[in-house]
């Protein structure tokens, strides 16, 4: 059986990272891993989606719409946005934070209201404040981290094996805080 994760967020919010530690777990437990990523206007705030499939035999990489097991969305809009992909039992997990996109900021658009709320009325909605958490542990850049924790129940895998594969893959530098906010993000859902 294949499992089907999409992460969505904007541009600076660790997507592509996070894409890269699911599938480095996933491949390190003996699946087949496909990623596809789609940049967008990443370098601008513009939204990013992710793919990842693992299973015992993947071969595409693409989440079809109404297939995604898992949804994490590192912005309010962005799960709105792409909550169509979830499939009937899957769940979203949603970065509780508000961004802008340019229509908003210019006045061409209204950021919608109680996206979270109405999102829950057809969908399995798990919420973190991770910018919060983040910037409890002195780095706003490791968001994505805690936001990872959180969603790793709903993945699978070991703690062990998380916690690995985020040494392996984020920057030396950076190991230690990255660690701490997996943590964080786990410790919050158990």
């Amino acid at each position: 059986m294949t499992k089907n994760i999409m992460i969505v967020g904007v541009g600076g919010q660790g997507t592509l990272l996070t894409s890269r530690i699911i599938g480095k777990t996933a491949m390190e437990m003996g699946f087949d891993v496909k990623i596809s990523e789609v940049h967008g206007m990443a370098q601008r705030g513009g939204s990013v989606v992710t793919f990842v499939r693992f299973g015992e035999e993947v071969h595409e990489p693409v989440v079809e719409e109404g297939q995604a097991d898992v949804i994490i969305a590192f912005e309010r809009l962005e799960a709105l946005r792409y909550a169509h992909f979830l499939k009937k039992d899957g769940v979203l997990v949603i970065n509780d934070c508000r961004i802008d996109p340019m229509t908003v900021v210019i006045g061409a658009k209204q950021y919608p209201e109680s996206i979270i709320e109405n999102l829950q009325k057809n969908h399995s909605v798990y919420t973190i404040d991770g910018q919060r958490a983040a910037l409890s542990l002195g780095n706003s850049k490791v968001l994505n981290s805690v936001v990872l924790g959180y969603a790793a129940s709903f993945i699978g895998f070991e703690l062990d094996s998380w916690m690995k594969t985020v040494e392996a893959t984020v920057p030396p530098k950076t190991i230690e805080i990255n660690k701490k906010a997996f943590l964080c993000g786990y410790e919050a859902k158990h």
